[in-house]
């Protein structure tokens, strides 16, 4: 099917001949007729295959046809818009679109913008890690499309910035990724705060029973449209994988990329610290690499991710999940996973970040005894054996700068990198080490609660009255005005039990009288002996 065979609005249609569509894809062929009904729709289909303009562009047809018409129109349009608009839709009113991830909302949030060149439709991406004001002032304006990460719109619900009544249509993007990360009640919240009369649509590469079960929870019944249900990854993307051990994935991982010299490739792996490890190690070889993790910020990502897109030298991309879901970067013709993942989900998500949009791909997967398990998992899934490649001899890099085996952060000069507070990310960017808590012979005095030493030094019994930067003076002198607190505890309970003291001569019950009990003086002690000493001699 075609995009002019769907007769969309003539502003929506420009700006699809201009982004230059032609072919619907197949996800898009049989769920948008659904969605220009107004019907509900639960779409399954592999990544890559053009899902976020499945929705965008139907709801964007629907909110079109709702405005007034503009002059005379015919009665072909007039049987468009009684089937397609939304009924009675008011300037406040919205669609509400729900995203797992930061990167997502923006990746949506661009699509709408495209789309929208020559409708003048708004839409505005609201998610944590960024400032609250222009969230807040885009909100307080009127935008046809928001996108939203789950918490940071439950943030904004809650001081009553958004309201939720005004949601005509509700789109789930990558429902089961928002279930894995937990969001799963955060959905039935909104899901029970939006108006029950209100569309929904549900999108994504793997869709489990779960999802759907919380879907006809609240009164929906989706067309189920599931695009290849038999193919677990799309025909366009070649993986292989490589049995390697754990030393020999650098040596093999460099030696890929030579060999391939791809045009844009985004490595995976499980480990944020590791991502820091891999983009140093490539950087050193000469091959300049960019890392993207959650210890970035959000204008961080950003503008990694920018850099990327571009065309320049840093073509190479260390990533771990936070790049797998929703990220459509055209260009990609090499994804290399450095771990394979623990869920068979992941796995199919990370290699279609290469083949999209028609295009072919490739993907390796370096094998060690520590992924066995996710390897027959992942075969299991996608029901045959991935091919195993290899490396001949002449193809290894033999010489090559080691894999480094510390954390440290090298990070593109011109991502302005904002620092890290405290101690220790001092440490880390000066390259500093911790200093260490025990003193040895060139370090000067330990100080504890006990008093000053120095390394290998046995505590001297009338040392324990010293505390750090305390004269020998002020302990005498602290001795020998207060020196009875040293006894008065120990001579309170040696009273015994309350049936004791009544013995004593004290009055039951009587706190005050007990507390005033007399102490018994104990002999002075060696210390006390001195200190009067002293106190006599310079009387």
């Amino acid at each position: 099917m075609k995009f002019s065979e769907l007769n969309l609005e003539a502003s929506l249609a420009s700006a699809i001949q201009k982004l230059g569509y032609e072919d619907c894809t197949p996800i898009q062929e049989q769920s948008m007729p659904h969605i220009l009904e107004g019907k509900d729709v639960a779409g399954l289909a592999q990544t890559g295959t053009g899902k976020t303009a499945a929705f965008v562009l139907p709801i964007m047809e629907r909110i079109l046809r709702a405005r007034p018409p503009q002059g005379d129109i015919s009665d072909d349009e007039k049987a468009l818009i009684e089937v397609r608009a939304f009924k009675d839709w008011k300037p406040q009113n919205f669609i509400l679109i729900l995203v797992p991830t930061r990167e997502l909302a923006e990746q949506v949030q661009d699509n709408i913008m495209k789309f929208s060149i020559d409708s003048g439709l708004k839409g505005f991406a609201i998610y944590g890690g960024t400032g609250y004001d222009k969230q807040k002032e885009a909100l307080k304006n009127s935008v046809e499309f928001i996108v939203a990460t789950p918490g940071r719109l439950m943030d904004l619900y809650k001081e009553h910035l958004v309201d939720l009544k005004q949601v005509r249509a509700v789109v789930f993007d990558e429902a089961d990724r928002m279930f894995d990360m937990g969001f799963k009640e955060d959905m039935k919240f909104i899901l029970q705060r939006i108006p029950r009369e209100r569309q929904l649509l549900v999108f994504s590469a793997t869709l489990n029973f779960e999802v759907l079960n919380t879907i006809y929870q609240f009164g929906s019944e989706p067309v189920e449209i599931n695009i290849s249900r038999d193919q677990a990854k799309a025909d366009n993307v070649k993986d292989q994988i490589f049995h390697v051990g754990s030393d020999e994935k650098p040596q093999h991982l460099l030696s890929l990329l030579k060999a391939q010299n791809p045009k844009q490739v985004i490595i995976f792996t499980n480990f944020k610290l590791n991502v820091e490890k891999i983009t140093k190690f490539l950087t050193d070889n000469g091959l300049p690499a960019m890392a993207i993790s959650s210890l970035l910020t959000q204008a961080q990502r950003n503008r990694v991710l920018e850099q990327f897109k571009a065309e320049n030298n840093l073509n190479i991309l260390v990533a771990t999940d936070v790049a797998a879901r929703g990220l459509d970067i055209k260009g990609v013709d090499l994804v290399i996973n450095y771990e394979l993942p623990m869920d068979c989900e992941s796995y199919v998500h990370r290699i279609g970040r290469t083949g999209r949009a028609g295009t072919m791909g490739t993907a390796f997967s370096l094998v060690g005894d520590k992924d066995i398990d996710s390897l027959s998992r992942i075969e299991d899934f996608l029901k045959h054996k991935v091919e195993i490649g290899y490396l001949e001899n002449s193809q290894l890099i033999q010489e090559f700068k080691p894999f480094p085996s510390y954390f440290d952060s090298h990070y593109p000069k011109s991502l302005d990198r904002s620092p890290r507070h405290g101690a220790r990310a001092s440490r880390e960017r000066t390259g500093e080490r911790r200093p260490r808590t025990n003193a040895g012979p060139d370090r000067g005095p330990r100080f504890d609660k006990k008093g000053p030493r120095n390394a290998g030094e046995e505590r001297k019994p009338q040392d324990r009255l010293y505390s750090a930067g305390e004269s020998r003076s002020e302990v005498d002198q602290k001795a020998v005005s207060k020196p009875q607190y040293a006894h008065k505890r120990t001579e309170v309970r040696s009273q015994g039990t309350p049936a004791k003291k009544q013995e004593a001569g004290r009055k039951p019950g009587s706190y005050q009288h007990a507390r005033r009990a007399p102490v018994v003086a104990r002999p002075k002690g060696v210390g006390q002996k001195i200190a009067g000493f002293f106190k006599k001699l310079f009387s």
